[in-house]
């Protein structure tokens, strides 16, 4: 089996065709073969925990542009009195209210775009990440192995042993739920700290401090465990980094 036909490209145009061949090529393939390169060196080939290590591996890789986003979003929200001041003092001129704005970043030396773009880059990567165990649960997906990288001819579906990552499982679900809480509850006290938050993106932080960890319940609920061992992975070490943060302000 060839092994891109493994994730079929859509016929969308050849444009698109290009882009999704580029990701797969340069991004999902590497990525699948890390985590059975892992799985390898694992005992019984847990792929369980292999999905941990490669998590863990990649949001190590990207801490420091993750840790920059953060507080560059934190000092964006320190100045936000400011920044309503400039929207009200200039609000029938567009230009003003621009020139204004660039000369505030200046003076506190923020660039507005920092905490963007950072979560720009990671994006395509946690996407595929999540592509990528999702076909780890998949023999057929072993065609795509590097010739360096052994072969373990079957896919251990269990982690730990005992808890089967191909199929649901709810306790996994409601816990991803519980961290998620916990982890936007830590976010919004870390921004808090700060001042002079806006006052509708604060409203908007609050419902979304319970209404999120309740989605990630009900979408974990029918997903493979093995997606959900990813989602509780990435949140705990989130959570790490919000202590962190915490630590070096």
């Amino acid at each position: 089996m060839s092994h891109y036909n493994v994730w079929p490209v859509p016929t969308i145009s050849y444009g698109m065709s290009t882009i999704f061949e580029f990701f797969k090529i340069v991004l999902y393939i590497p990525l699948f073969n890390a985590l059975i390169f892992f799985s390898n060196f694992i005992p019984n080939h847990d792929l369980g925990l292999s999905i941990i290590i490669l998590t863990i591996v990649i949001r190590f890789l990207f801490f420091p542009l993750s840790i920059k986003s953060q507080r560059s979003q934190k000092a964006l929200n320190a100045i936000n009195p400011h920044i309503q001041a400039i929207k009200e003092k200039h609000k029938h001129d567009q230009a003003a209210q621009g020139a204004a704005m660039m000369q505030l970043y200046k003076e506190h030396n923020i660039n507005p775009i920092a905490g963007c773009l950072p979560l720009l880059i990671q994006l395509p990567i946690l996407i595929t990440l999540y592509r990528v165990f999702i076909a780890g649960l998949n023999p057929q997906s072993l065609a795509m192995l590097y010739p360096f990288v052994h072969n373990p001819g079957a896919i251990n579906p269990f982690f730990l042993g005992f808890i089967s990552i191909a199929g649901r499982n709810v306790v996994l679900a409601v816990l991803a739920g519980v961290l998620q809480f916990i982890q936007a509850k830590q976010s919004m006290a870390y921004m808090k700290s700060s001042g002079g938050a806006n006052p509708q993106m604060a409203a908007l932080n609050t419902q979304m401090l319970y209404f999120f960890p309740v989605m990630i319940v009900i979408i974990g609920w029918n997903l493979q465990a093995g997606l959900i061992l990813y989602w509780i992975t990435t949140t705990l070490f989130s959570i790490g980094e919000q202590f962190y943060l915490r630590r070096t302000k």
